[in-house]
């Protein structure tokens, strides 16, 4: 399944085509609208105040509640623009955006309004892609689920990543602040708070597992390697700078009696551990597969920057205005959900 994105944070509408999506599936539309909200921002003090219902209508591709198999087009409209928050910054560069990298290789006719295509606000389509993809995935038996595992320096309870509780990351999956942990997440909620309070963001990571990818599946070669794949499609998120697979940066502090996971005789063989996320030599062995995005923190915001005017060459102060998240992790959790069920369904074998 491939898919692309059209649209502009502030224009009329956005959307996504998805090619190669399997006929016969049944499009449950109360799980993506499920989906669609987890994302959706105006829900939470620790969110944009932007309202945007995020309802999408499907022009193509879908008949009598189930997929044609042609490529499927759903388009989202955009409802609570304040594009005029924008316009007296419009040739400054804001640090961390991609304005300035925007404008060199659009020539200055990009579209700047809340960050035009490359806005968060484009995830939303790529939400809606990945619920067709998790649907597909469920039947043949593959769950995707996700959690906030730190936020600024506090850190959610461990998961085992050979054998992760399945019910503590589904009830993780159902909550506004998707952490496994409570307490930890109101830590974490009061560090976004305090944050905002100070006109500052902060960053953190999303852990994901896939559950029930069969073994033998990917291969050595780029264009089918598992891990290749999926840090191709995560880091199609904006404000993904970074991707580790299983204990990820934790393997260069270990020794390889530490790091290998030992293998446990069975029906098919297992593993003890996880460190190498559920992947070795790109092709998947069976165990949980396992990645960590390290989420930057939101480039808007309320402190006075120093940046230049695109226009003139002159340097400039920068105050930011509008409608912004202090910490997008909660709201990017169903996002890398989305990113790693479509990686799935290219993975030769695994929709087969």
């Amino acid at each position: 399944m491939r898919y692309s994105l059209f649209g502009e944070s502030h224009g009329p509408a956005i959307g996504i085509v998805l090619q190669n999506v399997p006929s016969g599936l049944d499009v449950d539309m109360d799980f993506i609208r499920a989906q669609m909200a987890r994302r959706a921002p105006g829900r939470s003090p620790l969110a944009t105040a932007r309202n945007e219902k995020d309802d999408v209508r499907i022009l193509s591709g879908v008949f009598e509640g189930k997929t044609c198999g042609t490529p499927l087009c759903g388009v989202i409209e955009n409802t609570d623009t304040r594009s005029r928050d924008y316009a007296a910054t419009r040739w400054l560069a804001r640090p961390g955006h991609a304005d300035f990298t925007a404008h060199l290789r659009y020539g200055g006719f990009e579209d700047y309004r809340g960050g035009g295509h490359f806005s968060g606000r484009l995830t939303a389509p790529l939400v809606f892609a990945g619920a067709l993809a998790r649907l597909a995935l469920k039947q043949k038996g593959v769950e995707v689920l996700a959690r906030i595992s730190r936020i600024a320096d506090i850190e959610d309870a461990p998961l085992d990543l050979a054998a992760p509780d399945l019910e503590a990351l589904r009830a993780a999956g159902r909550k506004s602040f998707p952490v496994v942990d409570d307490a930890r997440g109101e830590a974490m909620q009061q560090a976004v708070l305090a944050a905002r309070a100070d006109g500052d963001s902060v960053g953190g990571i999303i852990e994901c597992f896939a559950l029930g990818v069969p073994a033998g599946l990917g291969s050595p070669d780029f264009d089918e390697n598992i891990e290749t794949i999926i840090a191709r499609h995560v880091f199609a998120v904006p404000a993904v700078k970074g991707i580790a697979f299983g204990t990820g940066f934790g393997l260069a502090s270990m020794r390889g009696s530490e790091a290998n996971d030992a293998f446990v005789p069975g029906e098919r063989p297992t593993t003890r551990t996880n460190n190498n996320g559920g992947i070795n030599g790109g092709i998947s062995n069976g165990m949980p597969v396992v990645f960590s995005v390290i989420i930057k923190p939101t480039p808007s915001i309320g402190r006075e920057q120093d940046t230049v005017n695109m226009n003139t060459g002159r340097a400039e102060k920068l105050v930011i205005t509008g409608r912004h998240d202090p910490c997008i992790l909660s709201r990017a959790v169903p996002v890398i959900e989305a990113a790693c069920a479509l990686a799935l369904t290219e993975v030769p074998g695994v929709l087969a």
